[in-house]
């Protein structure tokens, strides 16, 4: 059985990036685009691994993934960040990230990430 993934990502261009390299090898569950609607989704669709932007509207992804472990302590969740935000990964990584991938994505990373993740 292939892994469900949540995609959770404010650009459209990045989720459309993500979902080409994750469809590869996993399932896709749901889309959202921002943390709010990640929460609701993870809700309804109990993913095996949500891929979760830090920056967002509405709600970010590290309130997000706090409010994801807290439903599910056992959520496996990869922050998605942009070079250069080594202080918002610390705070990802305490609200429970078990891994991340940097943008721009390159397919061996996100891929690894995905296995790596999953296989927890």
């Amino acid at each position: 059985m292939s892994t469900g993934v949540l995609i959770v990502d404010d650009s459209h261009f990045m989720r459309n990036l993500l979902r080409q390299i994750v469809e590869q090898d996993h399932r896709i569950v749901g889309e959202a685009t921002n943390g709010a609607e990640a929460v609701k989704l993870y809700k309804e669709h109990d993913p095996d691994v949500v891929m979760m932007d830090i920056v967002m509207p509405k709600c970010n992804g590290i309130k997000a993934t706090a409010a994801i472990k807290k439903i599910d302590p056992d959520a496996r969740v990869i922050m998605c960040t942009s070079v250069g935000q080594r202080e918002k990964m610390k705070l990802a990584v305490k609200a429970g990230a078990d891994g991340y991938v940097t943008k721009p994505f390159e397919e061996p990373s996100v891929r690894k990430a995905l296995t790596d993740v999953a296989a927890v």
